[in-house]
């Protein structure tokens, strides 16, 4: 069950999210916060990108734009 205002069909998905955070690690530990508070479970890699933010900064770390790609992974076998 997924946190009010974020919906996925069951199964197998990408979690997309933007992040403000001092370092990478940072950035990786609060995607899979983030992530377990809505209802979604971090199976595999988090992959990284540093980018030039959409949001300005806050006085603390935060996540948005998260988006959910739904995807078979028996498709891919």
């Amino acid at each position: 069950m997924f946190a009010e205002g974020f919906s996925c069909p069951p199964g197998t998905a990408f979690m997309g999210m933007k992040t403000w955070a001092s370092s990478t690690e940072e950035s990786g530990d609060m995607i899979t916060a983030i992530g377990s508070q809505i209802g979604f479970t971090i199976t595999g890699d988090i992959q990284i990108y540093e980018t030039e933010p959409e949001q300005p900064p806050r006085d603390k770390p935060f996540g948005y734009d998260i988006k959910f790609t739904p995807f078979d992974s028996e498709a891919d076998e």
